[in-house]
């Protein structure tokens, strides 16, 4: 089974919403919400690949990050490892580069959008604030 390695990105802004986006139709997992995040690339630190990601994707540059967690989570054609980060001091102003939908979105309203399976961890490591 391949294996792929993911960093995910919790933002988290001023008044302690997260930023989610929203996965493609034609995705793995697609049409679901997520946190911003990406692929490490092969000779990439996980933390390399968050800064590169969240460039790309929402034209921000990370101030400071912390690690959150890390999750692996088997779905029936992949399995995947996750690198998950809180970021609460950014530069820019997060936009949907890709033409993905963004949204913030209150701790307590989470589970009001559907996440991928392997995504459960992240909201129960978030659902409380920290």
């Amino acid at each position: 089974m391949i294996e792929v390695h993911v960093v995910v990105g919790v933002i988290v802004n001023k008044n302690d919403e997260i930023l989610i986006s929203k996965r493609a139709s034609h995705q793995h997992q697609g049409d679901k919400w997520e946190f911003p995040g990406g692929k490490v690339e092969k000779f990439e630190t996980s933390q390399e690949a968050l800064d590169r990601e969240l460039k790309e994707e929402l034209g921000i540059e990370i101030q400071s990050s912390r690690k959150l967690t890390e999750i692996k989570h088997a779905y029936t054609d992949k399995s995947v490892l996750l690198d998950v980060y809180e970021i609460r001091e950014w530069q820019g102003e997060a936009v949907g580069r890709e033409g993905q939908p963004l949204c913030w979105v209150e701790r307590t309203s989470l589970d009001e959008y559907e996440f991928p399976a392997a995504n459960a961890e992240i909201l129960s490591c978030i659902s409380v604030k920290s």
